[in-house]
C-alpha cells in the first residue's frame, strides 16, 4: 500500500468540562483510551486516541476542558487544551446540547450557565485563531427535543465559526460513525502516523494511573476534592507473566486520607479491585495491584508532577 492510498491527521476534541469529549474519543476509537467520570475536569492532559476508519488514521487529541483557570494546575490544563488545537488538522468543538438549551431558553442550573459560559469561551478562542477547519458537535441529542436542536444549530452557527454541525450521542454512539467518515475526508494523503493496531499514545504507567484515578473519582465523587492524583511508582514484570503495579494515591490534606481508605480499608480495597479488573482486561494478563494513600499538600506546585503528565509548569 503506497502512502497515496492512505490518509492521516490530528483532530483536536475541545469543549467545556463534562461536554462528553472523552466519551466521544472512546466511541471513535472503538475502545476505552480516556477515562470518563461525572467529575468536572477529569481529563488533565492531552490523550491521543487512534481511530482507524477505512484507509484513514484519525489521531484524536482528547484535551482538558476549557474553563476559567484559578490555579497553576488549571492554567496548565487549559494551556494543554489550546496547544492541542493549534497542532491539529481539524477541530471538533463538543457542546452539551441539553445544558446549552436550558441555559439559553429554559430554567438553567448554575452548572448549565457555567457550561454555556465555558462554551462561549471556546468560541472566542477559535475566533482569535481564525481557523477554518472547526466543526461543531452537539452532544447528548438523546436528551433533547428535535426542534430544540434546530434552534441550537441556528444559535451557534450565527457565530460563523464552523464548517459543519454534527448531531451526536457519544454515549450511545449515535451519529459518531458519520462524524468519523466526514473527518476522514478532510485529512491529508500520507502514511499512517502510528501502527494501525495501536489504540492510544499514552505511556502504560500513566494509563494505569489514569484507570485508578477514574475508579477513585467514580467511587467517591463529591466526597473527594478534585485536587487528588494517582502515580504509578513501580511496574514489575513477574516470571509467571503477571505484572505487579505499585501506585500511590496523593491527597492534599490529612483529613482526606480516611475518606479514601474507608472503614477498615474497605473503600481503597474496592477502588483497587475495580482498577485491577480493568487493567487485566486492558493488558490481557493477571495484575497484582497495590495501592497506598499519602498526603502531599503541595503536589500541584511540584514541576515533576507536570512533566510526568506532559503538562507545562510555567504558563
Amino acid at each position: 500500500m503506497s502512502s497515496l492510498e492512505t490518509r492521516a491527521g490530528f483532530v483536536a476534541i475541545i469543549g467545556a468540562p463534562n461536554a462528553g469529549k472523552s466519551t466521544l474519543v472512546n466511541a471513535l476509537v472503538g475502545e476505552k483510551v480516556s477515562i470518563v467520570t461525572h467529575k468536572v475536569q477529569t481529563t488533565r492532559f492531552q490523550i491521543r486516541g487512534i481511530a482507524m476508519i477505512d484507509k484513514t488514521q484519525l489521531v484524536l487529541v482528547d484535551t482538558p476542558g476549557i474553563f476559567t483557570p484559578k490555579n497553576r494546575l488549571a492554567r496548565s490544563m487549559v494551556h494543554a487544551a489550546w496547544t492541542g488545537v493549534d497542532d491539529a488538522d481539524a477541530i471538533i468543538h463538543v457542546i452539551d446540547a441539553p445544558a446549552a438549551w436550558r441555559a439559553l431558553h429554559d430554567t438553567p442550573s448554575s452548572q448549565d450557565k457555567l457550561a454555556l459560559k465555558d462554551s462561549n469561551r471556546v468560541m472566542e478562542g477559535l475566533k482569535l485563531r481564525q481557523r477554518g477547519d472547526s466543526y461543531l458537535a452537539l452532544n447528548k441529542i438523546d436528551d433533547i427535543e428535535r426542534e430544540h436542536l434546530l434552534t441550537l444549530i441556528a444559535h451557534f452557527q450565527a457565530a460563523n465559526l464552523y464548517k459543519d454541525v454534527f448531531l451526536i450521542s457519544a454515549l450511545n454512539r449515535d451519529g459518531v460513525a458519520d462524524m468519523g467518515k466526514a473527518l476522514c475526508n478532510v485529512m491529508k494523503s500520507g502514511p499512517y502516523l502510528y501502527p494501525p493496531d495501536q489504540a492510544a499514545d499514552i505511556p502504560v504507567r500513566l494509563m494505569a494511573a489514569e484507570i485508578t484515578r477514574e475508579k477513585l473519582y467514580l467511587r467517591l465523587h463529591d466526597e473527594l476534592p478534585y485536587a487528588s492524583t494517582v502515580e504509578t511508582e513501580k511496574w514489575t514484570d513477574q516470571k509467571d507473566g503477571s505484572i505487579r503495579i505499585d501506585q500511590v494515591v496523593y491527597v492534599k490534606r490529612a483529613s482526606q486520607k480516611p475518606i479514601v481508605l474507608g472503614k477498615q480499608g474497605q473503600t481503597i480495597k474496592a477502588i483497587g479491585a475495580a482498577a485491577r479488573r480493568e487493567m487485566e482486561d486492558w493488558l490481557g494478563c493477571r495484575i497484582h495491584l497495590f495501592l497506598f494513600v499519602k498526603v502531599r499538600e503541595k503536589w500541584v506546585d511540584n514541576p515533576e508532577r507536570y512533566i510526568q503528565s506532559g503538562l507545562e509548569f510555567d504558563v
